[in-house]
């Protein structure tokens, strides 16, 4: 009889707990969704900017602009040409504003060397119209990561140090000339990276008497990925810096993992929050490093620092409806500048896509959004008809992709692996009507290709394997969904529409 007591009881707990378990589940949210790695936040009056990495995408460096920390609108880029000394990876991007003028110290491979470096770039406006000033740190073989950080008066620059010959990764600092753009007197050490774990993505909060220099180790990007943040004090900016014995201070759960790079901002009740990054476990590498939110709690007596995990919790993920009625084209667009130079035009309810691409990029031209779920159902309409392969694509890099599209009268489910281009299917269509195209992707990391002329059913065209997605994802960014073309300089793409709706 005490044993019976005791199931009952049991299961009544865990009915008990269920329903609440699936609650937290369905709340848990990114403030800013999608891949939007190294963010960096600023506070303008009563508004909050957030900045992100870009790496090989065009327009560079994603602003986003919100006035309660939850809800964030997506308002411009830093950069729409890319800078002159730049050839790639678009990095860690670096909020600071000196009087009247806001700046991002950003990181980007330098075109000479192919070496990262740090650039600057400033404004009047904390979301458009950045000049870029161009390299201001130069330091070994790589110099990543920047933070800015005031004390006493006197302007710092911090920033990774990697690949300095035998010695460690570093966290190191340079006096900051008081307009922002140059550094001044010697280099020196704030942290060393002796044993051996990673370092990078530090920002510094001052607290009584001690400076917190808080960073992420291990290995920040990719499904192996094992990012955290840690924390180590001084009692001066140059330390020496005591490393926190119960680091690291933020890590993985049950929802979130890789959690790490990020920086502070004071909440309007005074609480610091960090604003930083971690991919979602469901949909990993599919969705990126996305925008989080957690607040840093501090025990009396001058005790070390905690996380309070996810302090805010953003809105469900928002679907797109394009049916391009403005003449100007969505601010979510982007593409691989590196492989493509885009022709966009949107006027009378259509999207004009054309262009040209490197000779070795067997993809073509892909007009990209970052996924903000790993199932989703993609679709569009193509209103011309051409020798040009025209449709939806789902884009890793150059030489890896996929898609469905309509040329010459057919429809032709596609993909790209390994640099070849090869097709998977292919079925006739009326020429002259419109070709609605669709791509689903199911949180297996399978897709499906669908197509419909006029008001027909859809039509699943049937592939020899089951199609799977996972090879499209990049070391350090996710895989973009978006509109296609493939074709030759005199053609181009017309499209009606374009959705993307995210599944529960």
């Amino acid at each position: 009889m005490q044993k019976f007591k005791i199931v009952v009881w049991l299961a009544i707990y865990i009915i008990m707990l269920f329903p609440v378990a699936l609650m937290a589940q369905r709340n848990d949210g990114a403030v800013i969704s999608g891949d939007f790695a190294d963010p960096s936040i600023i506070q303008v009056g009563s508004k909050y900017y957030a900045v992100g990495t870009s790496s090989e995408w065009a327009p560079h460096f994603p602003i986003y602009q919100s006035t309660d920390l939850k809800n964030w609108r997506h308002t411009g880029y830093v950069f729409n040409k890319t800078p002159q000394w730049t050839s790639g990876s678009f990095w860690a991007p670096e909020y600071y504003k000196i009087k009247d003028t806001y700046y991002i110290y950003y990181t980007a491979r330098r075109k000479a060397d192919n070496m990262s470096y740090i650039g600057v770039a400033t404004s009047k406006y904390p979301d458009k119209d950045f000049t870029d000033h161009g390299v201001i740190i130069a330091f070994g073989k790589e110099a990543i990561d920047a933070f800015v950080f005031k004390d006493h008066g006197q302007l710092y620059i911090t920033f990774k140090a990697y690949g300095l010959d035998n010695r460690p990764i570093e966290i190191l600092s340079s006096k900051l000339s008081a307009d922002g753009l140059k550094l001044e007197g010697e280099t020196f050490s704030l942290l060393k990276d002796e044993p051996r774990i990673g370092m990078e993505g530090q920002s510094i909060l001052k607290r009584n008497r001690y400076y917190y220099l808080f960073y992420s180790a291990g290995n920040c990007c990719g499904a192996q990925c094992g990012y955290n943040v840690r924390v180590a004090r001084s009692t001066k900016f140059e330390g020496p810096y005591e490393v926190y014995e119960a680091n690291p201070i933020l890590s993985e759960n049950y929802k979130w993992k890789c959690i790490g790079h990020g920086t502070f901002v004071k909440s309007p009740n005074g609480a610091d929050l960090y604003l930083h990054h971690a991919y979602n476990r469901e949909s990993n590498t599919l969705t990126g490093r996305q925008g989080l939110i957690s607040e840093l709690k501090w025990p009396a007596n001058n005790g070390w620092p905690v996380f309070k995990v996810q302090k805010l919790i953003g809105p469900p993920v928002s679907d797109i409806n394009d049916s391009f009625n403005s003449n100007q084209i969505a601010q979510y667009w982007q593409w691989d500048f590196r492989n493509v130079t885009p022709n966009i035009k949107q006027q009378n309810g259509a999207l004009y896509l054309s262009g040209t691409a490197k000779q070795s990029n067997q993809v073509g031209i892909v007009l990209t959004t970052r996924p903000v779920s790993g199932n989703f159902v993609m679709t569009t309409t193509v209103i011309n008809h051409n020798n040009a392969l025209k449709g939806l694509s789902f884009y890793g890099d150059a030489n890896m992709a996929a898609g469905i599209g309509t040329k010459n009268g057919k429809v032709v489910v596609w993909q790209v692996k390994d640099n070849k281009f090869a097709v998977l299917s292919e079925a006739p269509v009326n020429g002259s009507l419109p070709v609605h195209v669709q791509l689903k992707l199911s949180p297996d990391r399978t897709c499906e290709f669908l197509y419909r002329t006029g008001t027909t059913s859809w039509k699943k065209l049937k592939i020899n394997e089951v199609f799977n997605a996972s090879f499209l994802t990049q070391w350090d960014r996710s895989p973009r969904a978006g509109l296609h073309f493939k074709g030759n300089e005199n053609e181009h793409a017309l499209f009606a529409d374009f959705s993307i709706k995210n599944i529960d």
